[in-house]
């Protein structure tokens, strides 16, 4: 079983709202399962593209995180352009803040180009910070 992190809707841009949506269906406690889950989101809130000065979660960059019963994390993401400079870079920013995490086993990063990011995904905070009001 899993619980999963749903990120990017334009519908629910706030964090907490992203949080809220997380479906549970896990073999964890759910105190556990929630510590995990707002740690998860405040560490990939510290990974920044180099070029853009927002975090890759509010910018909409993380499609899913998936934390399964053995602690181990899926993260499906994206880059808002395939030729982005930091593409070599990000994914392993993302699974190095995620496995510092106490308590996370691995973390696999998986980076899709489908769907494509849209400056639509983004939260109002990424918004307010790149003057896109």
């Amino acid at each position: 079983m899993t619980d999963t992190i749903e990120t990017g809707n334009p519908e629910m841009p706030n964090l907490e709202a992203k949080v809220a949506n997380m479906e549970t269906h896990s073999a964890l406690p759910p105190e556990e399962t929630e510590r995990l889950s707002g740690e998860i989101v405040a560490a990939l809130k510290t990974v920044f593209d180099p070029e853009i000065p927002a975090d890759i979660y509010e910018l909409g960059l993380i499609y899913k995180v998936d934390l399964k019963d053995d602690r181990s994390v899926d993260v499906v993401m994206t880059l808002t352009t395939p030729n982005c400079p930091a593409a070599g870079e990000l994914p392993q920013m993302v699974e190095n803040a995620i496995a510092s995490i106490p308590g996370i086993g691995v973390v696999n990063v998986n980076l899709v180009w489908d769907p494509a990011w849209t400056p639509d995904r983004m939260s109002d905070e990424a918004r307010l910070v790149l003057n896109m009001w």
